[in-house]
C-alpha cells in the first residue's frame, strides 16, 4: 500500500493508504480532556470510521467543540434508544423531547411504567455496560425500501414515515451489536467515547445530563427551570393534539392539504396566548406600569411587542413603545469586548441611571423626554420628544436585557411585568432526533437578514456563535425571572423557511468556513416538504422573516 504525508493537528505525519481518522487520532488522544469524536479535513466534518483519501490538514475535536458535542448527544440517544429496546423489548418507545440547561428531557411511551429511581437506575446500567464493552458504532448504507423494512422490523413506526419522504435512494443506518437507528448527523466510533451521563427522574419523564463542554470531565449540573420546561411541556401536548409531533406527520399534512388549516389554527393559539398575556397585565394595571419584553435573536420580539400592544389596547390599555437602544452610552464609553470590539450586548453599554431615573418619573406621572439615539454619530441626542403617562397609560420596552433586574433595579418590582419570549419548537424529526431552537432561530434570522439587512447566509453564520454567547450571557440566566413566557415557534414554519433558506445555504462555496454549518442546515431542510405561507396572516410573527408584515419591523 501507498503512504503520503499530511498536516495533522499542526504536526508532519505519514498516513497510509486505507488508514482511517480514528485510527490517526489514536496519537493526539493526550491532547484532548475527553475523546476523540470528530475529524475535520479541510471545510468538511469527517467520521472517525471514515477512510483519510486527501491530503488535506486534519484537525480532531471532542465535546467541547460545537461539533463534536452533537456527536456526543446522538452517540448518548443511542445507548438510550438500545438499552430501552434491550430491556423491554422491540415494542418499547422512548422519546427524545427537548433540551434543558444543557440535558435532555425524555419519556418512556411504552411499556406503561412508572417512572421510578430504580426504573432510571436500570437503564442507565444498561447504557453503561455497552461502554464498558466498548461496543463498536457502525455506519451501514442501505437501499430506502431496505432501510424502511429494518426500521419497521424494530417496531419504529416514525422513522418508516421519515423515510417516506427522503429523496436519497440510500439511507444510512447505524448498528450496535444487531440493534439498528437512525441519527441525523455524524456518530461517534464506538461507545467507549460516551462515559459520561446521568439520568435523573423527573415529572413523567427523566432527564440524560451531558457533560459539561467548558469542563468536560464532570457531568453538567442540572438546572431546573420549570417554567420553560412547562411551555415545552405544552407544546409536546398541542403537537400531539394536532396530529404533527414530527416532521414526517407536518409532511402528512401537506401531502394531504391540510397545511392551510395547520397555519390557521397554530396563529390562534398565538393569539389567544398573547390575549391571556394582555389579560395578566390587565389585571394587575393599577401597580404595573412597565412591560419588559427579552428574548433571544430571532424569537419574534418585535412583532409580539406589536400583538400585545393591539392586545393591551382591546382592553382599554394604551400602550406607549420605548426602545432601550435610545438609552445606549456614546460611542466612545461603550465597554470593550474580549476582542477589543465595542461590546453593545453588555448591559453597561446603557445609560442605566438615565433609564432608571426616566422610569421612575414617568412611574410618578411626570413629563419625560425621551432621547434618540444617532447610531451614525454613536451619539444619544435631544430631540423633543416628550412623554407623560395617563392612568391608562403602560410603557412597553423590548430589548435583550428585560429580565436583567440590573436594567431597572431602581424601579419596585410590583411596577413591572416581565416576558420571556423565545422559539421553543416541540417539532422533532423523529423519537429519537430532536430540532434545535437555536438551528430553527438561525434559519429565521438568516432569512431575514437575507430580505431586509443585505446580508448574505455566510455572514450571519459566521456572526450566529458571537450571538448565541450573547444569549448565553444576558438572557438564559435570567429567563427565570420571568412573569410570563411565550413560545413563537410555530409548528408550520420550517416548511416554509425552506424555500428561502435553501438558496441561500447552496450559495455558501466547499471553501468558506461557514460550509460546514450551511451543509448541515441543507441536509436537515431536506426532511421537509416545501409549503407555500399563502394563508400565513399579516400580523403573523413568521410575516417578520418572510416579509408581508402588517408591522414596523
Amino acid at each position: 500500500m501507498g503512504e503520503f504525508n499530511i498536516n495533522v493537528m499542526g504536526k508532519r505525519v505519514a498516513v497510509e493508504e486505507g488508514t482511517t481518522f480514528g485510527e490517526v487520532a489514536k496519537a493526539f488522544e493526550n491532547c484532548f480532556d475527553s475523546p476523540i469524536l470528530l475529524a475535520q479535513q479541510g471545510q468538511r466534518l469527517r467520521e472517525l470510521g471514515h477512510t483519510v483519501c486527501s491530503d488535506e490538514a486534519i484537525t480532531f475535536q471532542d465535546l467541547t467543540n460545537e461539533d463534536g458535542m452533537r456527536v456526543y448527544q446522538r452517540g448518548v440517544s443511542f445507548l438510550l434508544a438500545k438499552a430501552v429496546h434491550d430491556l423491554y423489548g422491540a415494542e418499547a418507545l422512548v422519546a427524545i423531547e427537548h433540551s434543558l440547561g444543557g440535558s435532555l428531557y425524555c419519556e418512556l411511551r411504552e411499556p406503561k411504567k412508572e417512572i421510578t429511581v430504580g426504573l432510571i437506575a436500570e437503564i442507565e446500567a444498561k447504557m453503561r455496560s455497552y461502554v464498558e464493552a466498548d461496543l463498536p458504532i457502525v455506519k451501514h448504507a442501505f437501499r430506502k425500501e431496505m432501510a424502511r423494512k429494518i426500521v419497521r422490523d424494530q417496531k419504529m413506526r416514525d422513522k418508516v414515515e421519515l423515510f417516506r419522504y427522503r429523496r436519497a435512494s440510500n439511507i444510512n443506518l447505524y448498528e450496535m451489536d444487531g440493534f439498528y437507528d437512525y441519527f441525523y448527523g455524524y456518530m461517534p466510533l464506538s461507545a467507549k467515547a460516551l462515559s459520561l451521563f446521568s439520568l435523573m427522574p423527573y415529572e413523567n419523564g427523566f432527564f440524560m445530563q451531558l457533560p459539561d463542554p467548558k469542563n468536560p470531565k464532570v457531568v453538567l449540573p442540572f438546572k431546573d427551570v420549570k417554567n420553560i420546561h412547562r411551555v415545552f411541556m405544552e407544546q409536546m401536548s398541542w403537537c400531539k393534539l394536532m396530529g404533527v409531533s414530527n416532521v414526517a406527520e407536518l409532511n402528512h399534512s401537506i401531502v394531504e392539504g391540510r397545511f392551510g388549516e395547520l397555519i390557521r389554527i397554530n396563529e390562534a393559539l398565538h393569539e389567544k396566548k398573547i390575549a391571556e398575556i394582555a389579560d395578566q397585565v390587565h389585571d394587575h394595571i393599577d401597580k404595573v406600569k412597565v412591560i419588559l419584553i427579552a428574548g433571544p435573536s430571532s424569537s419574534g420580539k418585535t412583532s409580539f411587542a406589536n400583538r400585545l400592544c393591539v392586545q393591551l389596547s382591546v382592553l382599554g390599555i394604551r400602550p406607549h413603545k420605548v426602545s432601550l437602544d435610545d438609552y445606549f452610552i456614546n460611542r466612545d464609553n461603550t465597554p470593550l469586548d474580549e476582542e477589543g470590539n465595542p461590546d453593545l450586548e453588555s448591559i453597561y453599554a446603557l445609560d442605566l441611571p438615565r433609564l432608571n431615573h426616566d422610569l421612575k418619573l414617568l412611574i410618578d406621572n411626570q413629563r419625560v423626554e425621551i432621547p434618540r439615539y444617532d447610531f451614525v454619530a454613536g451619539k444619544r441626542e435631544a430631540k423633543g420628544v416628550f412623554l407623560q403617562l395617563d392612568a391608562d397609560e403602560i410603557l412597553v420596552l423590548e430589548g435583550i436585557h428585560g429580565l436583567n433586574d440590573k436594567l431597572t433595579e431602581n424601579i419596585p418590582l410590583e411596577n413591572k411585568f416581565r416576558i420571556f419570549i423565545s422559539a421553543l419548537t416541540q417539532l422533532n424529526i423523529d423519537d429519537h432526533n430532536r430540532i434545535s431552537t437555536s438551528d430553527s432561530r438561525l434559519i429565521r434570522r438568516m432569512v431575514r437578514d437575507h430580505q431586509f439587512r443585505g446580508r448574505d447566509a455566510a455572514t450571519t453564520i459566521a456572526t450566529w456563535n458571537a450571538v448565541t454567547r450573547g444569549e448565553a450571557a444576558n438572557i438564559f440566566p435570567y429567563q427565570g425571572n420571568a412573569d410570563a413566557i411565550f413560545n413563537s415557534a410555530t409548528i408550520y414554519e420550517l416548511s416554509v423557511l425552506k424555500q428561502y433558506a435553501e438558496p441561500l445555504l447552496f450559495h455558501i462555496e466547499e471553501e468558506q468556513p461557514e460550509y460546514i454549518t450551511a451543509k448541515r442546515l441543507i441536509k436537515f431542510l431536506g426532511y421537509f416538504l416545501a409549503a407555500p405561507g399563502l394563508e400565513i396572516p399579516n400580523n403573523s410573527l413568521i410575516k417578520e422573516f418572510v416579509g408581508g408584515s402588517c408591522f414596523k419591523v
